[in-house]
């Protein structure tokens, strides 16, 4: 009886054996022909063209308010100077008409600095989303023509393949259009 258990827990032992390897197998063969891309972010922000072309005018878009904003501080600076120094020998009347027209100045200054910056956000959030776009439409047309499954981005990948990488590709395909 116990030889009778004994070769039919082999026989089940060896199916058990055949059936995990031929599921291994499986998987194998399917992790094989699964393609991945990787694309780096960081490159791709700091080599294609669009977004240096974006950079560049978005400053043009912006400088002359900067400019007028660093003009508006050198004067404020002047005027608290002046005040400082010109302070203790002015009558009560002056200072505080003096200090009032530099509290009305720095408060014009505050919310034209403001205004820039919530400006500058919004054209530059403007300019990156349609480049990332563009991107996007570049990762999808090399990922279909090379018939790769995923492409996912180099953000928090502690390691990946260079041979799985195709920034390059999608540079160049970017820098073209």
């Amino acid at each position: 009886m116990i030889l009778k258990y004994l070769t039919n827990s082999s026989k089940l032992l060896k199916i058990l054996i055949l059936a995990g390897a031929a599921l291994l197998t499986s998987v194998a063969v399917q992790a094989e022909e699964t393609r991945i891309g990787i694309i780096s972010s960081q490159r791709i922000v700091s080599e294609a063209l669009p977004y240096k072309t974006a950079s560049s005018r978005l400053e043009q878009e912006f400088s002359k308010r900067l400019h007028d904003l660093q003009d508006m501080e050198m004067h404020l600076k002047a005027m608290q100077d002046k005040l400082e120094k010109d302070g203790p020998i002015l009558s009560d009347a002056d200072r505080a008409k003096r200090q009032h027209e530099f509290a009305d100045q720095y408060k014009e200054f505050q919310r034209r600095k403001r205004e820039l910056e919530e400006d500058e956000n919004q054209r530059k959030n403007e300019e990156l989303a349609a480049i990332l776009e563009r991107v996007n439409k570049v990762v999808a047309q090399i990922a279909e023509a090379e018939k790769f499954d995923i492409v996912l981005q180099d953000t928090g990948m502690l390691y990946h393949s260079p041979r799985v990488d195709i920034t390059d590709k999608v540079l160049k395909v970017l820098n073209k259009q």
